[in-house]
């Protein structure tokens, strides 16, 4: 067998892999080859439904879903290969209040994104899409630019494209196997040769989970089965070729006007089926599933209540069909942990809405080493060990379809596969009234069910239950004193002689401090946007102990292992397990623990933002003197073995000052009024530490020589055009992030993050906003449809002097 080497290597002729290889040719990419293991489309896009709708819950997904558009827009001129496009709106129906409220959210999330959307009234909406029956509709929500598209022609024109840019599209040529050597994919095995790559671009869909167990790779990309009718022919064809898409999410049904005058029905029920968990059966190319239509007739029902004309017209074809999926319902894109050249491009659940812009994102991933978006939702980075598992993602996978469409409130929690990861303290703080979330698997304690009031989480849109306990949990921390299970932190050890060096070019403030100092640390990129934001306690001369969010913590070290020193004079040890993490906090907080530790917590021996070993009770003690509630308080990481001693021993000794359990929520109120700011919402790979307002953390003389420092030198020098700002209102209102501001009327920023601050007693959010806007204090925020006024103020609402904070 020949061995042929190429620059980038895609696998899997779908429309992912297709796009990625246009989008790498067309940037001037050489020796780009694509290979598909039978013939382009023949995986799952072929019998795709092919609507194309832009909104998703983050901003730049939905941005990245708009260069799908803005692709397909150009395509047919650019090949001169027809396809379809059909640019003729989305309609989303709403049938309740809830729904309304809904329609009204997401009309408000699409302004601050910049992608037109308006409500509109249900005779609007028959308007729009004559066969429904509004009766008992309260409205709609119409996007005027989505649209529907024939799938396997827009994949056939996306390769097209591709080969006249110079890729090269070798078809029937199916991978084997891979050679790995030192974290890096040294050869792909095919039935046509071996080949040598720069990059691996895993594109190849449902057979992703067959690929990724030959690496080595428990890859948490799956197929699910998903079914829709085409009907015979309506009456009048006309008006169904000018038909928009249409969801009604309340009866978990879509449509999608077809050739020849007929529509699609589709939709997403309970309990359908995982596909290929035990291995995809035989070469499946371009095959269907067996019809289930006794798991399609309830959604069938549904759909005549809506849309009376299916009960006078036939059905021509019904299609079951094997869809991409994933952990947790969203793609996984990015560079592989573990392996570092290889990208992940797959779990497209709607991959042809998604296709022109993810393979536009992959294709920057690739050649600049990150997307212009930053794209942390879809990150692969975003998971733990158990989300690829068999036990794990497939009853997730099947979750998330149910859920497709049912009403989410915020904060809503999955109920599949719990309690998977827990704290030693879970079923002490269960007993107590917990009401538990799921973080990368871990349970944490929401807020804590008072007596006589069942721990269930209470949702809804505008004045959830869970809110007047949480509030009681705020009070007690800035009160009295309150105990935090935090043990899903992620937590590292970074030990030998290059430790300090790689820090140094890590952070981008100075990391070679005394033994015990606590610092709060940005790892940035080249731009000087943040990739991490994290604590790190220094415990010797080549010893430091990293501390990142619970999401966060393959991400993270996936960035520091990418900078690790190439003569292995540092090494990363996972240490989440090791440690359990209570935080004692409030300004009781060091009576109580003072009363039962063996040696001296005055402020005078232990400052704020240092770090010292302490005994309390008979267990051995890391303390660590920070927090994110911004009061008096310790981080105490605890041997996992001794953590149920130490919560006893505190809560016993915390009695006579009246000790609460606090949960996540009231963190999240706690840290909002002190301007406290949380990775992957307020500060991200797209933002600096400068425009953050964290250039106190930006030390460019004592620093090293660390990555980003020239951007952010620049920054400090000239100043910068955006700066996230404060904004309040005293009136109490159910935002949750993501809500337009505005100013004369016209956008001018989002809310990176929101909620109530009740020592404050008002509502607080942040948001970026542009140098021309910073002399101004008056603006609105956008919520429901309904517009507030509310006031940017500066600095810090609670303790500004960080009086509290130091005592």
């Amino acid at each position: 067998m020949t061995t042929t080497s190429v620059k980038h290597l895609i696998i899997g002729g779908g429309i992912i892999g297709c796009s990625t290889a246009y989008h790498l040719a067309r940037n001037g990419e050489s020796n780009v080859v694509l290979l598909e293991r039978a013939s382009l489309t023949e995986g799952a896009t072929w019998h795709a439904a092919g609507l194309v709708g832009q909104l998703r819950s983050s901003r730049n997904t939905t941005r990245m879903l708009k260069r799908s558009v803005a692709m397909y827009d150009r395509l047919e001129a650019e090949t001169g290969m027809a396809f379809d496009w059909k640019k003729v709106g989305s309609l989303r129906l709403a049938a309740t209040q809830d729904r309304m409220l809904e329609a009204q959210r997401l009309t408000t999330m699409a302004r601050s994104f910049d992608l037109e959307m308006e409500t509109i009234s249900p005779a609007e909406a028959k308007d729009l899409f004559p066969y429904i029956d509004e009766t008992g509709l309260l409205g709609a929500a119409f996007i005027p630019s989505d649209g529907h598209v024939d799938p396997a022609s827009l994949c056939q024109a996306i390769a097209a494209g591709a080969r006249q840019h110079g890729a090269d599209i070798r078809q029937g040529v199916e991978v084997l196997d891979f050679e790995v050597q030192d974290g890096r994919i040294r050869k792909v095995i095919t039935s046509a040769g071996d080949y040598e790559a720069e990059t691996v671009v895993m594109a190849a869909g449902m057979w992703s989970r067959e690929l990724g167990a030959k690496l080595g790779i428990q890859m948490p990309a799956c197929a699910v089965e998903h079914q829709y009718i085409v009907t015979e022919p309506l009456p009048d064809p006309d008006i169904v070729r000018k038909l928009p898409t249409l969801r009604d999410p309340e009866r978990l049904v879509y449509y999608k006007p077809d050739a020849g005058g007929r529509l699609v029905v589709g939709g997403y029920e309970d309990d359908t089926l995982p596909f290929g968990d035990r291995g995809i059966p035989g070469a499946f190319v371009r095959q269907l599933l067996p019809d289930n239509l006794d798991r399609f007739a309830p959604l069938a029902e549904l759909a005549a209540e809506v849309t009376p004309v299916l009960n006078e017209v036939g059905v021509r074809q019904v299609i079951n069909g094997p869809i991409p999926y994933s952990a947790d319902g969203d793609f996984v894109m990015g560079w592989a942990p573990g392996v570092d050249n290889l990208m992940m491009a797959t779990g497209f659940l709607y991959g042809i809405a998604a296709g022109g812009g993810a393979g536009e994102m992959i294709a920057e991933w690739i050649v600049d080493g990150r997307p212009s978006l930053d794209l942390w939702p879809l990150d692969v980075r975003r998971f733990g060990p158990h989300h690829g598992t068999r036990a794990f993602m497939y009853p997730r996978a099947v979750e998330h379809y149910a859920h497709h469409y049912k009403m989410r409130y915020p904060g809503q929690e999955h109920e599949s596969v719990r309690e998977l990861r827990l704290s030693p303290l879970y079923q002490r703080l269960k007993g107590m009234g917990a009401v538990y979330g799921s973080k990368n698997g871990w349970e944490r304690p929401l807020w804590f069910a008072p007596d006589g009031v069942e721990p269930v989480d209470q949702l809804g849109f505008l004045n959830p239950g869970w809110h007047a306990f949480a509030a009681e949990e705020h009070r007690a921390v800035r009160e009295g004193v309150a105990l935090i299970d935090q043990s899903s932190f992620a937590k590292f050890e970074l030990i030998g002689p290059g430790a300090v060096d790689l820090l140094q070019r890590l952070a981008a403030c100075n990391m070679d401090k005394p033994d015990g100092a606590v610092i709060y640390a940005q790892l940035c990129n080249e731009q000087g946007g943040i990739e991490a934001d994290v604590t790190i306690t220094r415990l010797g001369p080549q010893h430091f102990y990293i501390v990142t969010g619970s999401g966060f913590g393959t991400h993270d070290a996936n960035w520091i292992g990418r900078h690790m020193p190439k003569d292995r004079s540092a090494h990363l040890i996972e240490a989440t397990s090791a440690r359990a993490v209570i935080n004692i906090c409030g300004p009781k907080a060091r009576a109580v623990l003072e009363s039962v530790c063996e040696g001296d917590v005055s402020p005078a021996t232990f400052p704020f933002g240092t770090a010292r070993d302490i005994i309390i009770g008979a267990a051995p003690v890391r303390a660590i003197r920070i927090g994110f509630v911004g009061e008096l308080g310790w981080e105490l990481h605890i041997p996992t073995e001794y953590s149920a001693h130490v919560y006893d021993t505190l809560w016993a000794a915390g009695q006579d000052h009246g000790i609460r359990n606090v949960g996540y929520r009231a963190i999240d109120s706690l840290r909002l009024e002190k301007g406290y700011l949380y990775w992957s919402g307020d500060i991200s790979p797209d933002y600096t530490p400068i425009e953050a307002g964290l250039g106190f953390r930006v030390h460019l003389k004592s620093g090293g020589d660390f990555i980003g420092r020239k951007v952010l030198a620049q920054q400090k020098s000239d100043g910068v055009d955006r700066k996230l700002c404060t904004f309040v209102t005293p009136e109490k209102l159910p935002l949750y992030g993501g809500e337009t501001v505005l100013a004369e009327g016209q956008t001018v920023s989002l809310a990176t993050s929101a909620g109530f601050g009740h020592t404050v007693g008002q509502t607080i959010l942040f948001g970026y906003l542009d140098r021309t806007h910073w002399e101004r204090t008056d603006f609105e925020v956008e919520v429901f449809g309904k517009r507030t006024n509310i006031k940017r103020v500066e600095g810090r609402l609670y303790d500004p002097k960080n009086e509290r904070l130091k005592a």
